[in-house]
């Protein structure tokens, strides 16, 4: 009994690790999304056209700040996992 009982909370803390894994990599994922949604929305709205000076380097801007925010969030969460 004491031995299924033990079974039963490493299989609960294994799962529960997994879980706060998949929603760091989720979170950690986040402002690169937004970034991408936020591209998406310009150009659906037609906010942005074909003509929009320097469209090129705006798009890639936005784009390498939120890779940037999710490399630095990952990082975070990398940092506190050796401590």
């Amino acid at each position: 009994m004491v031995e299924l009982h033990g079974s039963i909370l490493r299989m609960l803390n294994t799962l529960k690790t997994k879980t706060l894994y998949a929603l760091e990599i989720a979170i950690a994922f986040t402002p690169w999304v937004i970034s991408m949604y936020v591209l998406y929305w310009l150009d659906y709205g037609e906010i942005w056209t074909s003509d929009t000076a320097h469209r090129g380097k705006i798009a890639v801007a936005i784009l390498a700040i939120g890779m940037g925010l999710s490399f630095l969030v990952q990082s975070y969460f990398t940092k506190r996992k050796q401590k």
